[in-house]
């Protein structure tokens, strides 16, 4: 067998064997290999002795394991060699000893959630992650033993949503449940991941959308139309050009209005820091306008929890921004008189409105800003994007905040949009020949 210096860079590059496996014994631990397989596949293991008998312990699969955890696993396990006990007989009495219900898809991914997610990540990555495994995947494999879930098994769930049109969730789910198969292996939990080496299904491609000035006029109408409590939030979201689920959990004391900000803390944000947001004088009549619903959220219909619902949200704007845009064009009935005046024949127009998304109102403020030549990495503050325009040595030397261009910023964004919303469409005139 092949002695080699298992390093990071050597386990990464290492290549798989035609067919059948491979093993690489470490030169600076003995006993210690890396076996890599035709599939790609690579785990750690550790050969010791046994009354005699040679034996072969696995402690994890490469990349969740490094070589220099290994080493410090299989120390472990020649030690209780040495000591007489049995390490693989020791898993197994583990194994065994272990209540069933521990091991099922459920309870690891509960554990996973408490132990790692909420110790690690930020709220609203916790909350997503939890979603699209309650949503997804516990319904199909909670009650099952997780080391039961083939690779079959996770292409099939992989494909079915894909199948129903919700291809870039396909993505997420598969995403995170690599990582959550890579913390049950790390964590003694699962012997191999099923999905080592497995691509994503999806190839994705960014969104460009931004609303037109049409768009936004024919947005604002809609929302005026369709009133409290999506009407606000959907003003709040085009204003502040912060996330949905931001806007959607403000709470009223964590907003200033005498100093004019709203301060989106830690635990929210998505970078996992403070941020805090100017109000714009449009955005600060939007709150001032608004009901209050108990003493805590902004926008609550019980003031216990803020709204949820969005879809359904977003289908009443899309039918009330269909009635806009027919107003604008003067498309009401078939005797327009725009279009006599304009010599256009008794016929309608296109009303569909375009394919949008809430998100999509954050990069229409962020153009829209760029459009009125507010500095990138101003808007990038604005937008609390941790790798923007300003990276490298740069980004980790300034960490000046630029909170009064922010507030300029936005000051400047919030009388444009106004302006926008309140213009009148042009008269035609009919002239003499």
């Amino acid at each position: 067998m092949p002695t080699k210096n298992l390093t990071d860079l050597f386990c990464e590059r290492v290549k798989p064997p035609a067919s059948g496996r491979a093993e690489y014994f470490d030169a600076n631990f003995g006993g210690l290999a890396l076996r890599v397989t035709d599939s790609g596949h690579k785990s750690f293991s550790v050969h010791y002795r046994m009354n005699g008998k040679l034996r072969r312990y696995t402690l994890g699969q490469f990349p969740a394991m490094k070589p220099a955890q290994a080493r410090r696993e299989a120390s472990a396990v020649l030690e209780l060699a040495r000591a007489g006990a049995d390490p693989t007989a020791a898993k197994k009495a583990l194994r065994y000893t272990r209540p069933p219900e521990a091991d099922t898809f459920k309870a690891i991914a509960e554990d996973y959630l408490a132990r790692h997610m909420a110790k690690n990540t930020a709220a609203a990555t916790f909350v997503e992650a939890k979603r699209t495994l309650d949503c997804d995947v516990l319904p199909k494999w909670g009650a099952r033993p997780i080391a039961t879930i083939t690779r079959r098994d996770v292409i099939e769930l992989i494909d079915g949503i894909s199948g129903r049109g919700a291809r870039i969730q396909a993505n997420r789910v598969q995403a995170r449940l690599r990582a959550m198969f890579n913390w049950a292996v790390e964590k003694g939990r699962l012997d191999v991941s099923p999905m080592e080496g497995m691509k994503l299904t999806t190839k994705e491609r960014p969104r460009d959308r931004a609303l037109s000035d049409s768009e936004i006029r024919w947005l604002w109408a809609a929302i005026d139309e369709v009133g409290w409590p999506f009407g606000g939030l959907t003003k709040l979201l085009l204003l502040t050009a912060q996330r949905r689920d931001e806007v959607a959990g403000m709470e009223w004391s964590e907003i200033d209005l005498d100093k004019r900000t709203w301060t989106l803390p830690r635990e929210k944000a998505k970078n996992n820091r403070v941020h805090e947001i100017q109000l714009s004088e449009a955005a600060i009549s939007v709150l001032e306008s608004l009901p209050r619903i108990g003493t805590r959220y902004v926008f609550t219909t019980t003031g216990d929890v803020p709204i949820a619902g969005f879809s359904r949200a977003k289908r009443r704007i899309d039918a009330a921004m269909i009635t806009a845009r027919r107003k604008e064009l003067s498309l009401v009935g078939p005797d327009s008189e725009h279009r006599k005046m304009r010599g256009l024949p008794n016929r309608s127009l296109p009303v569909d409105v375009p394919n949008w998304t809430f998100h999509d109102l954050r990069r229409t403020a962020a153009t829209g800003m760029a459009r009125l030549n507010i500095a990138p990495h101003v808007v990038d503050k604005v937008l609390n994007h941790v790798s923007g325009t300003i990276r490298g040595v740069a980004a980790v030397y300034n960490r000046f905040d630029y909170l009064n261009e922010r507030r300029q910023a936005l000051d400047l964004w919030g009388r444009f949009v106004i302006g926008l919303t309140q213009s009148a469409l042009p008269i035609v005139v009919a002239l003499r020949a």
